[in-house]
């Protein structure tokens, strides 16, 4: 080696670590963002994630589990599809991001320069809305006579401290102890039924299974959970009379005996010189397995049902802002939308993989006008067999509606109003959407362009499989005989997989190569020259 060329090795050799560490992202610039962004929300000390995320060791500790879950799309928890319907404040983490975590992690995880990283955000744990509730409610302490097999509904009525009518334009509740409330409905009482009720318990609060108490009481706010604070756009709100009581039914799952709770609620209302121009909301499960189901609520055991739930045509356009799909431990996926007048359908929610531990009260990024006529429906499906590992009954047992953990709902709440000229083009959330998709976005099953073409020594096949799957892989001449066995029976990961095959002394000319999965026969033309 001459003296040139010595010197020209060496500065690649210093030059290649610095390479390297350019392109892989650090934690302080790179990372630190994203989780504080989209993540830390949950992980942060006090947070209802079981570990926080804020600190580079936080990170580091976790590493591996990160990624696994970013990569499978598991964290941010987000259930509705976006390839349905996109929604207002989405946890999705882009493309981008997910590769930037996953270069991070697989670059050795290297810290970069701390004092470049962010500020760290700084969280409460008695609530997620900003500046200061115009009403706080909470509950005496609680504590939970809920056996293994018998849920308990327990409702708290809170005296309403209001002299005027308000609208509430944010609502959030706060579980006092998030491991043992199941959910929490907030009601508005103007008969004085459950106030009635109440006295007559020993307390604190009294049961109740099927709602409050009287069917007379609106329905204000909820949490479920997974569920975010809820801030409705200018100038709608949820009318709180100032003559009502404020009725909390929290449920406590089974099992839960002993263990205590204490739950907030927090109010916003618009300033009372608005309340002559506010529009009323209202919630309500316009579909419901109660009235509007196709066949009875009822899944027997080691079998998987369909059900299909209809509401209308609704007799005048109304606004629509949100959703909220219910279900229990055994449904599996749910979606809800309209059929219009003229059977264009109009996508509302679409939930693929149903997490009973991650639901939400929805909003949509533009309100949505449903003209009068249209049909509002939905489907779900149910799986009561032992393939379902969130099966809460091992072996399965019949399943029926009801109001217990173990028993099953399709419900779907709507947060709706009488429709105004204009009030489709309200915005609810104007962030950009995330991109979702690669910018070569792959699915199903796909044999991609081998490399090289022409091909000399070797051939690498490239692939993608949206689900791992066996394969056979061969080069057929254009006779369609093989020419050259690559693979028999070979596994195949999902995702993006690439396999390399030595060319032995084929004669130059055109191939076929051929894949064969458990689906399908896949081909790319090949040109091989030596």
């Amino acid at each position: 080696m001459n003296q040139k060329a010595l010197y020209l090795a060496l500065a690649v050799l210093f030059l290649l670590p610095k390479a390297n560490a350019q392109t892989t992202p650090d934690w302080a610039t790179g990372v630190a963002p994203i989780l504080y962004n989209h993540c830390t929300g949950c992980h942060h000390n006090g947070g209802i994630a079981p570990f926080a995320l804020i600190t580079f060791m936080d990170a580091l500790n976790n590493a591996p589990a990160m990624l696994y879950d970013v990569q499978h799309k598991i964290m941010p928890p987000w259930p509705p599809d976006p390839s349905y319907n996109r929604l207002a404040h989405e946890r999705i983490l882009s493309v981008q991001e997910i590769a930037t975590i996953s270069d991070w992690i697989n670059g050795n995880t290297p810290q970069g320069n701390p004092a470049l990283a962010p500020p760290a955000p700084i969280y409460s744990n008695t609530g997620d809305i900003p500046g200061t509730p115009d009403f706080v409610g909470q509950i005496p302490t609680f504590t939970s006579p809920a056996t293994i097999g018998h849920d308990v509904y327990q409702c708290f009525v809170i005296p309403n401290t209001q002299s005027v009518d308000r609208f509430i334009t944010a609502f959030e509740a706060i579980p006092g102890n998030p491991s043992i409330v199941h959910h929490v409905l907030v009601f508005a009482d103007t008969t004085g039924i459950c106030r009635h009720l109440d006295s007559l318990s020993p307390g604190p609060g009294y049961l109740d299974f099927g709602g409050v108490g009287t069917d007379s009481a609106v329905l204000i706010g909820a949490w479920v959970p997974g569920s975010a604070p809820v801030i409705y756009p200018n100038p709608f709100g949820v009318l709180l009379p100032h003559n009502a009581d404020i009725v909390l039914q929290i449920h406590y799952p089974g099992g839960t005996i002993g263990k205590s709770d204490s739950t907030q609620i927090h109010l916003f209302f618009s300033p009372i010189a608005n309340n002559s121009i506010m529009r009323n909301l209202y919630i309500a499960p316009v579909l419901n397995h109660y009235s509007n189901i196709n066949a009875p609520l009822f899944i027997p055991a080691d079998s998987t049902r369909s059900f299909h739930e209809t509401y209308g045509p609704v007799p005048v356009d109304f606004s629509l802002l949100g959703v909220a799909p219910h279900m229990h431990l055994i449904g599996k996926n749910i979606k809800t939308y309209g059929i219009t007048p003229t059977l264009d359908t109009q996508k509302f929610i679409r939930i693929n993989k149903w997490d009973f531990h991650w639901q939400g009260f929805y909003l949509f990024r533009n309100i949505q006008k449903v003209s009068a006529g249209t049909k509002i429906e939905a489907d779900a499906y149910y799986d009561n067999t032992f393939n379902n590992i969130n099966n809460p009954t091992l072996p399965p047992v019949d399943v029926y509606a009801g109001e217990n953990t173990t028993d099953e709902m399709m419900l779907v709440f709507y947060v709706f109003t009488i429709y105004q000229q204009g009030d489709e083009n309200v915005v609810i959330d104007s962030t950009p959407l995330v991109n979702v998709m690669p910018v070569t976005y792959y699915h199903g099953q796909q044999l991609l362009t081998p490399y090289p073409n022409p091909a000399s020594k070797e051939l690498i096949v490239k692939c993608y499989f949206d689900e791992a799957d066996k394969a056979k892989i061969d080069l057929l001449d254009m006779n369609g005989k093989i020419a050259q066995h690559f693979a028999e029976n070979i596994s195949v990961n999902n995702g993006y997989s690439t396999f390399t095959y030595h060319l032995d002394n084929l004669p130059n000319g055109e191939y076929i190569l051929q894949l064969k999965t458990s689906r399908q026969k896949l081909t790319q033309k090949v040109i091989i020259q030596h």
